[in-house]
């Protein structure tokens, strides 16, 4: 790996150069061409892009672009993420429409850490003008390009924006399964770079993370062994391989670390993502932040297949916190096309003027995060039941903990019930947490019997709507 870049940023500082003069020879240093390895060979250093970024000139072009871009970032694309970062980085005077510094970090800081910036495309020796050498000098370049953007944006940020950075990441990480729970584990893990990477193949100087006050690009994640363990631990629950293996090597490291085991394992049955989805904001560009991930494994398609168990009545409500409609809707028949693509809007998804199972569940999870304690009862038993997603009692649970504190009756004697009966890794059996819960919500009118709580489950067990 070259250096040159880190040191000169160095000696740059030292010599009294603002970081706004440094900034200004990033281009320089990262994907132009210059002469570069033994001889001095000169290669263009940009890697090439693959076709479906580049948007042909259109009504909404930039809107369209940067769907595309999300879409393929999302799912993991390691240009996409770059191009994206560069968008809302706003380098140019056309991107500026798009700036975003919490943004612009996120996706650099996904580039950064993807596997396919900094993994070997040859194996074995190599001639020095083969396609492949080239290809990983030219992605070494971009990655370096990206880092020193990314130094760029968190050296100016507050304690609160670089959380919402992390936040988004472990989100955006978190939708890719175990795949994505592996980075993250490589992110916590002293064992890699700062980015999950190879020491070797890190953008930032080994020397540059012992000074007394490190690059704020290596300390966005803190490295403890508990969040090692719990993300390898989710990879491995997710059926994968891979994470399987890191956790017993992991494990075998050391004894400390094979006694943590219970402690991780205990958050991890707790563990949930940071948002139900991604944050529909809308920077100044006016094309809001939306969710492109992809989740259609058979668990997710099952969970919406059966949203139809569901009466549309919450959906309705939901649509009329967020004020969407002006009163609830007891059917979908009774939305008009202007109010579904007013919601659709606000999701940052295409207007198409039909209500999708997908954008159903959004309304609910839209609503309850937005503090509705109707939504936030109802999507706890969803979760509870695997209707419209995936069953997931951690998930459950926090919902309907976020129902009580709103007073909710119901929510206090389902709550009742995860002490009384005790959920494995979820809540333990608490017959004193479970009285308590069940007077609170009789006094709140709920009467604390079985009968009762299954006609609040049955809401979401009734014979599929027409």
């Amino acid at each position: 790996m070259v250096h040159g870049e880190g040191r000169l940023f160095r000696e740059g500082a030292r010599k009294g150069l603002t970081l706004a003069v440094l900034l200004s020879l990033v281009p320089l240093l990262g994907c132009e061409p210059k002469p570069h390895g033994p001889g001095g060979r000169s290669a263009n250093l940009a890697c090439p892009r693959p076709q479906a970024f580049l948007g042909a000139p259109e009504f909404n072009a930039q809107e369209t672009e940067i769907r595309t871009l999300r879409r393929h970032a999302f799912a993991g694309d390691f240009f996409a993420q770059l191009d994206l970062g560069r968008r809302y980085s706003g380098r140019d005077a056309e991107q500026r429409k798009t700036y975003d510094p919490v943004e612009a970090a996120v996706w650099l800081e996904l580039a950064l850490s993807n596997p396919d910036g900094f993994s070997p495309t040859v194996t074995g020796p190599r001639r020095r003008h083969e396609r492949g050498a080239q290809f990983e000098d030219c992605r070494e370049a971009e990655r370096r390009s990206a880092y020193f953007a990314l130094e760029h944006l968190l050296s100016r940020m507050s304690s609160e924006e670089r959380q919402q950075v992390r936040d988004r990441v472990i989100y955006v990480l978190s939708t890719q399964g175990a795949s994505g729970f592996r980075t993250l584990a490589r992110l916590h893990d002293v064992g890699f770079g700062p980015f999950g990477d190879p020491y070797d193949a890190s953008p930032i100087d080994e020397r540059d993370l012992r000074d007394r006050r490190p690059p704020a690009a290596a300390t966005l994640f803190t490295r403890n062994d508990v969040d090692v363990y719990l993300f390898n631990y989710l990879a491995a629950q997710a059926g994968d391989v891979a994470g399987y293996v890191m956790l017993k090597d992991f494990e075998r490291s050391s004894a400390n670390r094979a006694a943590l085991g219970a402690d991780a394992e205990a958050k991890a049955n707790r563990w949930v993502p940071p948002f139900e989805f991604y944050p529909p904001e809308a920077p100044e560009s006016g094309v809001p932040h939306s969710d492109e991930s992809v989740r259609a494994s058979e668990t997710e398609t099952l969970a919406l297949a059966r949203l139809d168990e569901l009466p549309f009545v919450h959906v309705g409500h939901a649509l009329a916190y967020l004020q969407v409609i002006p009163k609830p809707a007891d059917e979908l028949s009774d939305l008009s096309v202007t109010e579904i693509q007013t919601f659709q809007a606000m999701l940052g998804r295409p207007m198409t003027g039909k209500l999708t199972s997908l954008e159903e569940v959004r309304a609910i999870q839209y609503a309850a995060v937005n503090g509705q304690a109707r939504s936030q009862l109802a999507l706890a038993v969803m979760y509870a039941e695997g209707v419209g997603v995936p069953r997931d009692y951690a998930k459950a649970f926090y919902w309907f903990s976020q129902a009580d504190r709103q007073g909710s009756a119901e929510a206090k004697y389902a709550m009742s019930t995860f002490f009384s009966l005790g959920v494995e890794g979820v809540a333990d059996q608490d017959k004193a947490s479970a009285v308590v819960y069940q007077i609170d919500g009789a006094l709140a009118g709920f009467k604390p019997s079985a009968q009762r709580l299954r006609e609040l489950l049955a809401q979401v067990s009734r014979a599929p709507r027409t």
